[in-house]
């Protein structure tokens, strides 16, 4: 009860408050509709031109509601600076509670402009690669192709994606070219071992198994470039040698490929060259030797 009367005296000044912005609202209404009906009055008296007649009463009418509403702004402006402050935290607050979904619509909307990807192309977004099966709003969905990314097998887990990694992370497509791709993978060797004899077992059986469909390889990619304004790559099989290392040798080979062969072709070119080669060094180096000791005469 006595709390109660505490709070009493607070809603009687927040009503007087009211009433007095109301109070003041009213009569400033009624102050322009008075004056607005004698300036009209005073032009239809002395104004005998139609048009200039009508001209001053329209902009008349104008100036008075220009002028009441700068009377409401005056008259409410405490309280509608306070409400423009509940709406501008409700608005942050919002924002934050819902950052990460705000984030997704953006990368949905970032990669739907950029046409990056589209259902079925292979993409690596961060640590994650797959097959695209699905695409949201909010999300996209991959069958996941690893472990690792020179692997081309599907792991069997589906992993969904939030739109949000599009936004701040680079997305790979792997699937650019869509009938036929180009597949790098390397082979180390030694280099005391027999690497020429294997760069050329590699670039033998790449163009054995290349030969079927090089040519309409070779009139898609010109395609391809004639339509993206850009040079056509050489399609021809290729093998080249990188030297991470001082005693290593590592062979690159790269070849086109039909879409979606890229770990057959791998492996059957691997599995024929190293069934049909032992590439190991003819003379292996020699062991070092261990000097022996030497008698030293007793003086």
């Amino acid at each position: 009860m006595y709390e109660w009367l505490d709070t009493l005296p607070a809603s009687i000044v927040i009503s007087d408050s009211v009433v007095r912005l109301l109070l003041s609202t009213a009569i400033l209404m009624v102050v322009t509709l008075v004056l607005r009906a004698l300036v009209s009055r005073l032009i239809r008296q002395k104004v005998n031109s139609v048009e200039l007649r009508r001209k001053w009463l329209v902009n008349s009418r104008n100036g008075f509601l220009l002028l009441m509403l700068l009377g409401l702004v005056m008259i409410w402006g405490e309280e509608l600076r306070t409400l423009a402050l509940s709406i501008v935290a409700i608005a942050v607050a919002f924002v934050v509670a819902t950052k990460e979904l705000i984030l997704c619509v953006i990368g949905s909307i970032i990669k739907t402009g950029s046409r990056s990807f589209n259902l079925g192309d292979r993409i690596q977004v961060k640590d994650f690669r797959g097959d695209v099966i699905d695409q949201s709003l909010l999300t996209t969905t991959i069958l996941e192709v690893g472990p690792g990314k020179h692997v081309h097998q599907r792991s069997g887990r589906v992993v969904v994606i939030p739109n949000a990694l599009f936004v701040s992370e680079p997305v790979i497509n792997e699937s650019f070219t869509h009938e036929y791709d180009f597949h790098v993978f390397t082979v180390p060797f030694k280099r005391r071992d027999d690497w020429r004899s294997a760069q050329t077992a590699f670039l033998e059986s790449a163009n054995r198994h290349c030969a079927p469909y090089l040519e309409a390889v070779r009139q898609y990619m010109t395609r391809i470039g004639r339509n993206r304004g850009l040079e056509t790559p050489s399609v021809n099989p290729r093998v080249t040698i990188q030297t991470p290392v001082s005693d290593e040798i590592h062979l690159v080979i790269r070849f086109p490929t039909k879409a979606g062969q890229r770990g057959y072709m791998e492996q059957t070119i691997l599995t024929e060259v190293f069934a049909n080669n032992d590439f190991l060094a003819a003379h292996p180096e020699p062991a070092a030797e261990v000097p022996t000791p030497t008698e030293t005469p007793l003086s």
